[in-house]
C-alpha cells in the first residue's frame, strides 16, 4: 500500500459488537483506505514506505482498525505509540472509540449467537465487563467517543458519513462490460443483462469484430428492444446516481454483460459512458472480456433461444 504522504490517518477502536466493523465499511464507502486488526506499532513502518512500493492512492485518507483482539494490545503503549506519530509533520492522526452500553453488547451477541471474544466460556457479560475495563483508558484518551447504544447500523453509517465524507468528494462511477460465460464482476453495485439482444456472434462477418466497431453497434441498435430498454436504463440510472451520491458513496459499478462480453455489452458499455458524461459524470470504462477468444459453445449456452445464425 502507497501511504507515505497520507495526510490523514483515523484510528477506529472500541468495544467488541459496538460496531467498529461498520465504522471501517462506512468509511470505505467514503472512498478510505481500510485496513483492520492492524498493529498500531506497523503504522509507522508502512507511512515510510517509499510510493514505488505501495499500491494505493497516495492522497487517500487511511482508517486503521484495531481492538483487544489485535496481536500486541496493551492500552498504555498504544497510547505512547499514537503519541509518537502524532509527532510527524506529513500526517494528522486521529482516535475514534466506538462504544455502547453493556446491555445492548450483550443483547447484539445473542442475536447474532456469537460468543463474545473474552468470554468464549461464560456469559457475555463478563468478557464485556473485562474489555471495558481494559479499553477504558483508550476511550477517555480518544479524540472523539461514538456511543453506539442507541444507534441502529444506518444510524451509525449516516453519523460518520456526516463527520467523515470529504467535502469535495466527488463519486466515482466505473463502467464495466463482461461475458456472463466467463464470470460475473465481483464488486459490481448494479449488473444489467443484455442477453436479450440479437448476437453478433452469429454473423460470420462480426463475429470477428467488437462493440467498438461501428457494423456491430448498428447491428445492436437495430434490435427493436434495444432503443426501450436503453431509454428506461437510463432514466433508471439518472434517478440513482445522486440517489447514491446523496448517501455518500464513494464508488458506483455499473455492469453490463452479454455471454461473451465482446459485442452487445461492449457497445452498450460505450453508449452509456457516453451519456453519463452529459448527464455530468467522468466515468470510467473498462471492457473485461473484450480480448477474449469467441467461443460457438458458449455464446449457444448463453443465448440459445435466439442465435441469429447457424455456422
Amino acid at each position: 500500500m502507497n501511504i507515505g504522504t497520507t495526510s490523514r490517518i483515523l484510528l477506529v477502536t472500541g468495544l467488541s459488537g459496538a460496531g467498529k466493523s461498520t465504522v471501517l465499511k462506512t468509511l470505505e464507502d467514503l472512498g478510505w483506505e481500510a485496513i483492520d486488526n492492524f498493529p498500531v506499532r506497523l503504522a509507522k513502518p508502512l507511512l515510510d514506505l517509499p510510493q514505488s512500493e505501495g499500491t494505493g492512492d497516495a492522497n487517500m485518507p487511511l482508517a486503521i482498525g484495531f481492538d483487544s483482539r489485535t496481536r500486541g494490545f496493551e492500552p498504555s503503549r498504544l497510547i505512547d505509540e499514537i503519541k509518537q506519530l502524532q509527532q510527524r509533520g506529513d500526517v494528522e492522526i486521529m482516535t475514534l472509540f466506538v462504544d455502547c452500553a453493556g446491555a445492548e453488547i450483550e443483547r447484539r451477541y445473542a442475536e447474532t449467537r456469537r460468543r463474545h471474544p473474552l468470554a468464549q466460556d461464560r456469559p457475555a457479560i463478563d468478557g464485556i465487563a473485562q474489555e471495558r475495563s481494559l479499553m477504558e483508558p483508550l476511550r477517555d484518551w480518544s479524540d472523539l467517543v461514538i456511543d453506539t447504544s442507541r444507534m441502529s447500523a444506518s444510524d451509525l453509517q449516516a453519523e460518520i458519513r456526516n463527520r467523515f465524507r470529504q467535502p469535495d468528494g466527488k463519486m466515482t462511477v466505473s463502467l464495466v462490460s463482461f461475458g456472463f460465460s466467463r464470470g460475473v464482476p465481483p464488486n459490481a453495485d448494479l449488473i444489467f443483462d443484455l442477453r436479450f439482444l440479437q448476437n453478433p456472434h452469429w454473423d460470420p462477418q462480426l463475429r470477428p469484430m467488437t462493440g467498438l466497431d461501428q457494423a456491430v453497434g448498428d447491428y445492436v441498435a437495430a434490435d427493436a428492444a434495444y432503443q426501450g430498454a436503453f431509454d428506461r436504463t437510463s432514466e433508471l440510472l439518472r434517478y440513482l446516481l445522486p440517489l447514491y451520491d446523496a448517501q455518500g458513496k464513494a464508488y458506483v459499478t455499473i455492469a453490463f454483460g452479454c455471454t461473451g462480453g465482446r459485442h452487445r455489452s461492449v457497445f452498450v458499455t460505450e453508449q452509456f459512458a457516453r451519456l453519463l458524461r452529459e448527464y455530468g459524470y467522468s466515468p470510467s470504462v473498462k471492457h473485461r472480456n473484450l480480448h477474449s477468444r469467441p467461443v460457438d459453445a458458449l455464446e449457444w449456452q448463453g443465448n440459445q433461444a435466439r442465435p441469429m445464425y447457424n455456422d
